[in-house]
């Protein structure tokens, strides 16, 4: 997926699936289907649900998108 063909939305973890896949529920309400991207996937970077994401979803299918990024959580601000 090339770039410019994606749209980088911030989201919340609603649902685990097999296989790395996960159900994000962005602001609006939408429910997208995303998979961990490569990096995080490599490094070990656990996403369970209720955690915020990154999320990129391609121009072309906005119910399918990619996992680049966990933010922190908001309770766990010093």
């Amino acid at each position: 997926m090339p770039k410019d063909d994606v749209i980088e939305f911030e989201g919340t973890v609603v649902e685990a699936m097999p296989n790395t896949t996960f159900k994000v529920k962005l602001p609006n309400g939408h429910i997208v289907t995303a998979q961990l991207s490569g990096k995080l996937r490599m490094n070990y970077i656990r996403i369970v649900p209720g955690d915020r994401v990154t999320i990129e979803v391609s121009i072309y299918d906005l119910n399918k998108g990619r996992i680049t990024w966990r933010l922190p959580s908001e309770n766990n601000q010093s």
